[in-house]
């Protein structure tokens, strides 16, 4: 799934590809918010992004996807 982090005052957003759901996502997003803390996704490579989840201005749930087989999409 991919998730777009939209942050205050940034003109760009930052995109993470992530093997997370959506409930996961946005129940890290409230726990962080709740803590005032940071919101840490990881991506389907391994790789870990943190954002301060006060300054994050939206985020954008992409749709949830199963694997793509082959060399276009089914």
């Amino acid at each position: 799934m991919e998730v777009k982090v939209g942050i205050q005052h940034i003109n760009r957003e930052l995109v993470v590809d992530t093997d997370e759901t959506a409930a996961q996502v946005i129940d890290a997003y409230k726990s962080a918010l709740e803590a005032d803390g940071l919101i840490t996704l990881t991506d389907s490579k391994g790789g870990t992004t943190l954002v301060r989840a006060a300054t994050i201005a939206y985020l954008d749930l992409g749709k949830e996807q199963t694997r793509r087989v082959g060399f276009g999409d089914i």
